[in-house]
This record gives structure tokens, C-alpha cells and sequence, in this order.
């Protein structure tokens, strides 16, 4: 069960095989499997006190090797020059769309690759392969977030090129992603004009760990009651340094701005991993 909202993990599938337990080869990850997928001892789970203070040392636990795997993660992201995203909206921002639109007008001028993440299913994975590019659908199960343990494992099974743009759909959900990081460079999250207003407000903490949002689907104002300034004046309101892009995949309004952001920090990255020898 994942302590932070009390969803249940289920079975993690990589394009529908059950997540390894086995780590034959080269793998940047330190591996501890355990009860609660990231080391927490049944004896942990299971020791005296009461039930909330068990559940808060769990809860620290999970997120404390959740980053530290996070953190390896990282290392191999700037040791390789991988500029990292990590996409996280709610479900039906258009983020798959956008992912598609971003991987066709990018054209093959970068290398790139994709990993998906939803609870069941592997359609967005197949519509990103239809593009031509690389990507492989993690499946979560009752889960409802990406973790850092899950993406170290893709990685290893997409072999991301050096230099290269790694796009990370999270599972839809604005509430847990939030809280694990992937060691990506940047969480990036997409609010579609469709929702409400406020949803900045409803989920500060997501907004307030983002660097970039993406005002998606602007193409429909005219259609809708939705105020786009407001929208952004709350976002700014939980995160004054939160970057924002008014967008629509659809039309392609923003797109060459997004896709500059995206070419800067992929040359940010090369030059990070130069400056290491």
C-alpha cells in the first residue's frame, strides 16, 4: 500500500511483464526488495507503537529510499547528459497528445525515448511507438504514481542514448506524484483550460513542486468560461517561480516555445555532463 494517499501497489508490469527481482548485467541501481517495494522490513511494518506513528516512520521510510534511488537516478541522467522530464497532470489533459505532437515536431533532430505510466493498459505507449520513437509502458496496478525504483528499471530496459531527451508520462493523478521524485530535471504539469481554475489551489503541492506549467488546450477558450489568467495567478500563488507556456497541441499555439524550453535543457545537459570529464 502506498502510505501517502492508501492506494494499493498491485502487480508493476513493463510492457506487460511482471517488474524483475533479478538484475543480471551493468544497472546504476543498488537493489532491496522488500514488503513494501522499497525497504520496509516486516519487522518495520510490524513493530510496537501506535498504528499512526507506524505509519508515519513507514511513510519516511518509503519516501527516504524513494529518493535515494531518485538520486541515483539522477546521477546517471547528467553522468549520460539525459535531460529528464517528469509529465504529471490529471486524467484527460491532453498529455499523451502533447507528448505525440512534442515527438513529431521535434522531428528526429534529438535522440528521445518515453516511458509510459498507467495503471492498466498500453495504449499510450502504442501511440507513442506509432510516432517512431522508443517507449515502454510501466503498468502500476492498483498504484497510482510512478516511483524512482520503477524508472531506473526502464531506463535500463529502453538503453537511453547518451544526449538524449527522456520524456516521463506520469499516471494521472495530482496528488502522489508530487511527492516522488524520479530524479528527472524537471517536473513539468500540464492543466488543461477543461478543468477548473482552481485546481492550483485544490493541489498546491503538485504545482508548488513543478518547475513549468503548461496551459494545454487553449485553442478551446473561446468555447469555454474558463479564465486563463486567474488560472495562472493561482498557480503563481502557490509557486511565485513556476514558469508558465499557454499551449494547444492541438493547434499548435506555444509549441515552439515548449519545444525551445526542451532544446535548451537538453543543451544544458550535454554541457553539464561535458564539465564532469
Amino acid at each position: 500500500m502506498c502510505v501517502t494517499c492508501g492506494c494499493g501497489t498491485g502487480e508493476t508490469k513493463f510492457d506487460g511483464k511482471v517488474l524483475p527481482h533479478s538484475h543480471d548485467g551493468d544497472h546504476h541501481h543498488r537493489h532491496q526488495h522488500n514488503t513494501a517495494r522499497f525497504g520496509i522490513s516486516a519487522a518495520k511494518a510490524h513493530s510496537h507503537g501506535s498504528e499512526q506513528t507506524r505509519r508515519v516512520k513507514i511513510e519516511r521510510d518509503i519516501l527516504s529510499m524513494n529518493n535515494a534511488y531518485a538520486e541515483e537516478n539522477r546521477s546517471y541522467f547528467t553522468g549520460h547528459g539525459i535531460f529528464t522530464l517528469n509529465l504529471v497532470s490529471s486524467p484527460g489533459s491532453g498529455k499523451t497528445t502533447l507528448l505525440v505532437k512534442t515527438i513529431e515536431a521535434l522531428n528526429g533532430s534529438l535522440p528521445l525515448a518515453v516511458i509510459e505510466g498507467d495503471q492498466q493498459t498500453d495504449n499510450d505507449a502504442a501511440r507513442i511507438r506509432a510516432t517512431g520513437a522508443p517507449a515502454l509502458q510501466i503498468n502500476t496496478g492498483k498504484g497510482c504514481h510512478l516511483d524512482a525504483h520503477m524508472v531506473g528499471h526502464a531506463v535500463q530496459q529502453l538503453g537511453a542514448k547518451d544526449d538524449s531527451l527522456l520524456l516521463i508520462e506520469n499516471v494521472g493523478n495530482l496528488v502522489c506524484p508530487a511527492s516522488f521524485d524520479l530524479g528527472e530535471a524537471h517536473k513539468v504539469v500540464i492543466l488543461s483550460v477543461t478543468e477548473g481554475e482552481d485546481k492550483p489551489l485544490k493541489y498546491p503541492d503538485m504545482f508548488r513542486a513543478a518547475d513549468l506549467m503548461l496551459l494545454n488546450k487553449c485553442d478551446l477558450l473561446p468555447h469555454l468560461t474558463f479564465d486563463a489568467d486567474l488560472a495562472i495567478e493561482y498557480a503563481h500563488r502557490v509557486n511565485p517561480k513556476l514558469q508558465v507556456l499557454r499551449i494547444s497541441a492541438t493547434s499548435g499555439a506555444g509549441m515552439p516555445e515548449w519545444l525551445a524550453w526542451i532544446r535548451e535543457g537538453c543543451r544544458k545537459a550535454v554541457a553539464a555532463k561535458a564539465s564532469l570529464g
